[in-house]
């Protein structure tokens, strides 16, 4: 100040005025240096709110691609099979195929500082995501885990996720329509195989003309249960989540009737539930003949073919992890050619032939069980140029006989419905024991359930189930002449136990899962299923005090996990079943993010 004072003296300038001017030089100074200090503060305030957005951003990108990878798969079930060989994250998928370039490529497979990132679509272009595929669990648990990573500016973090194709193992019970197989009861297919809410024909009190079927008699259905039809339910309790399709907006969504078309009561849902919510329909396959494919060499990269079976085959798991197989038709276990023009044979499926130890043995052929992969039993070939095709001179043409396996039981009158029971061409598996492993059983034709089917390890062993026709507990009666004279015919069952469990999910993909002969021997005491059950139509397990009581408990692991190869519905939904936060997979430039040298 004392120089400033002088050099005004020096300039004329020693008055107020020139004081004033000082004043004004000093304060503007200050000034200037108050607003360079509040820009620097809000500058590195905007910098802090820009990475902090970024941060969140980035974590959404991440998220983008684990939908994407769900859309791409929900459009195409065979999606699994791509993706990056060279991502960390896929190491353990080697068979996995790189998608060709162009239309088909996928910019989110990028992996290293050289790969791409594609882009969240609907945004400003910053934020971007990459994703890699473990798809080495999918055909022995039907789960994909996957690697999304997203970016947005210097900020990069990833999610891991699993996804699973939801399908009918999402519920202890599912149906298409609430009434009997019109082939077991022989009602018209034309008036009783539509909805219930389309017009089915309505029965007078105690008849019922197309067959629907009432929970009742202190059913027990322990899980999540759906129904596209409408369900009849009477004094039955339902603890998990109940859904129909029925559209109705207003009132009820089932029917307070019993099998009869009587009015009931004792209804028991779940606390706070008061009746069937509404969900759309899933609709069934035909058949399950896509499942055949499984057991042909020449399809499918880096698996194992499974084990194909021909006509009768009997199939009894062992605590151990083998199962003992009897099938004296089959004459090659593996095929190849859309015609199964050419075949194979493998230890692990057992060998054709009737020497001692071969399929077609006295005592069967005793192998590992095929696991993480599925057994096919397929009707005999009509094409004599199937390389499994059977000599016309080696069949019984007559059903209900001999069937090869030992069925008709000893004394065993065949009385069920069903039409040719037990015949000699019929791809037909009848199972029971005790599975160590993880398999599905699929048959062309029937499954009979000829005992208890258990899990040595309730924990790890998954056991699938899959008929296109019937699913058949078996209940083999004997008959006897009774009543005045001999006039009237009275029924044994054949069996020395009562009661029966099943561990499975079950699924008959044209007809139904009942109680054979459900009518006939008297009460069989309680039929225990531990899994899932599906079915195009209602199957019957209690008549008139006949047959089993139902105690249905859901295999919760199936919510997360499947058997190998099940069926699946005709529209393919993806699922997330687990999703969370790690450890970022790459940094921003691309390449991959190291701990002690290794790629994470």
């Amino acid at each position: 100040m004392i120089w400033l004072r002088r050099r005004l003296r020096l300039d004329g300038l020693d008055d107020d005025r020139g004081m004033a001017l000082a004043i004004a030089v000093v304060f503007g100074t200050v000034i200037v240096f108050m607003v360079a200090s509040a820009v620097a503060v809000a500058t590195s305030g905007i910098r802090k709110s820009v990475t902090d957005a970024d941060w969140n951003s980035a974590l959404s990108a991440a998220y983008a691609g684990v939908q994407d990878y769900e859309a791409r798969l929900s459009n195409d079930t065979g999606y699994t099979q791509y993706g990056n060989p060279a991502a960390p994250f896929s190491a353990s998928s080697a068979a996995l195929l790189t998608l060709p370039a162009g239309g088909a490529a996928n910019k989110a497979f990028g992996t290293g500082a050289d790969g791409d990132w594609a882009t969240v679509q609907g945004g400003d272009g910053r934020a971007q995501y990459r994703y890699e595929v473990d798809s080495s669990k999918y055909y022995s648990s039907g789960i994909v885990r996957i690697r999304s990573t997203g970016k947005v500016g210097s900020a990069v973090r990833s999610v891991v996720a699993s996804v699973r194709q939801q399908g009918f193992v999402d519920f202890l019970y599912f149906t298409d329509y609430e009434i009997q197989d019109p082939v077991m009861t022989g009602a018209s297919a034309t008036d009783c195989v539509k909805y219930a809410w389309q017009g089915r024909p309505v029965a007078a009190y105690g008849s019922n003309l197309c067959g629907e079927i009432a929970f009742g008699g202190n059913d027990t259905i322990d899980g999540p249960a759906h129904s596209n039809d409408t369900m009849r339910i009477c004094d039955a309790t339902f603890t998990g989540q109940v859904t129909t399709s029925n559209p109705r907006a207003t009132g009820l969504r089932y029917s307070r009737l019993n099998s009869y078309g009587g009015s009931c009561t004792g209804q028991q849902f779940a606390p706070g539930v008061t009746q069937p919510g509404f969900t759309s329909t899933i609709d069934m396959p035909a058949t399950n003949a896509a499942q055949k494919s499984a057991t042909r060499s020449d399809q499918g990269v880096g698996r194992q073919a499974g084990c194909l079976y021909t006509g009768p085959t009997n199939i009894v798991f062992n605590a151990n992890g083998t199962m003992t197989v009897k099938s004296p038709y089959t004459s090659f276990t593996e095929t190849a050619g859309d015609g199964a023009t050419s075949g194979s044979n493998t230890n692990g499926c057992g060998l054709p032939g009737t020497a001692n130890g071969q399929l077609g043995s006295a005592a069967g052929a005793t192998v590992a069980v095929p696991d993480n992969n599925l057994i096919y039993v397929q009707n005999v070939p009509s094409a004599t140029s199937d390389k499994n095709s059977v000599p016309e001179s080696r069949l019984r043409t007559a059903c209900n006989t001999e069937n090869g396996v030992g069925y008709p039981a000893q004394n065993e009158n065949v009385v069920s419905a069903s039409p040719c029971s037990y015949g000699s061409r019929s791809g037909d598996a009848f199972v029971k024991g005790v599975l160590q492993g993880k398999v599905t059983v699929a048959a062309e034709n029937y499954i009979y359930v000829t005992g208890d089917v258990t899990y040595a390890d309730s924990s790890s062993d998954v056991l699938g189930l899959s008929a296109t026709n019937a699913i058949q507990v078996w209940n083999p009666m004997n008959s006897s002449a009774c009543g005045w004279q001999g006039s009237q015919r009275c029924y044994t069952s054949l069996l020395q136990n009562n009661g029966r469990e099943i561990d499975a999910a079950m699924i008959s993909a044209a007809h139904t899962v009942q109680v054979q002969n459900s009518n006939y021997g008297g009460s069989r005491g309680t039929l225990k299923i531990v899994g899932a059950i599906a079915q195009k139509f209602r199957g019957v397990v209690n008549t008139g005090g006949n047959g089993y009581v139902k105690n249905y408990v859901y295999d919760a692991r199936l919510k997360h996990t499947a058997p190998p190869k099940f069926l699946n519905p005709v529209t393919t939904t993806y699922g997330i079943t687990s999703i969370g936060e790690v450890s970022p997979a790459y940094v921003v430039s691309g390449v991959c993010a190291r701990v002690n040298g290794n790629c994470v």
